[in-house]
């Protein structure tokens, strides 16, 4: 284990870490987010390089914060759930400034809110677009309006009418996808 990783083991309660390829991961509860990034900090890693988030299924998202020493020798990645019905995460830009522009970007992609960070614009989409294009409940419009490129011909199929096959990620109640 890195001395970054136990020291943000031994400083947050809760936390466990998960040592697989490449940097240790530790595991913090959400309510104990920013303690974990302090507790990362006054150990030494003042370098922070980024925060994303990736969808966990039906459950929500995990957020993740990949953290460093200036000198590259030791780094750990502190990952928290955010649940389905609650996408919200205290910012961390009181300890490290440059997360703003990564909430900004996991706000946007992933509908987590980050209370305490004023702006949480778009950067990407349009304004109004909705939140989570990177979510896996997303519904990708263009795959409902266009027909699947695999999708065989009707005219090839001698006078039988075949049912439409809905393109990955369209669900099959959703309304253009009846024929």
């Amino acid at each position: 284990m890195s001395a970054l990783a136990a020291a943000v083991a031994a400083a947050v309660p809760g936390a466990r870490s998960s040592a697989g390829f490449g940097p240790v991961t530790v595991d913090v509860p959400r309510e104990r987010w920013v303690e974990a990034l302090g507790a990362a900090h006054a150990a030494g890693a003042t370098f922070f390089d980024l925060l994303t988030a990736y969808d966990d299924g039906p459950t929500g998202v995990a957020v993740v914060a990949h953290l460093a020493t200036p000198d590259l020798r030791d780094h750990l990645l502190l990952r928290t759930p955010v649940p389905a019905g609650d996408p919200a995460l205290p910012t961390a830009t009181g300890v490290y400034r440059g997360a703003a522009w990564h909430e900004r970007e996991t706000h946007e992609m992933f509908g987590v809110d980050f209370p305490g960070n004023d702006r949480l614009d778009p950067l990407l989409l349009p304004v109004g677009f909705g939140a989570g294009p990177l979510r896996k409940d997303f519904v990708l419009a263009a795959r409902a309006a266009r027909p699947w490129p695999g999708e065989k011909d009707p005219a090839d199929s001698g006078g039988r009418v075949r049912r439409r096959n809905l393109p990955p990620g369209v669900p099959v109640d959703w309304p253009e996808a009846t024929p």
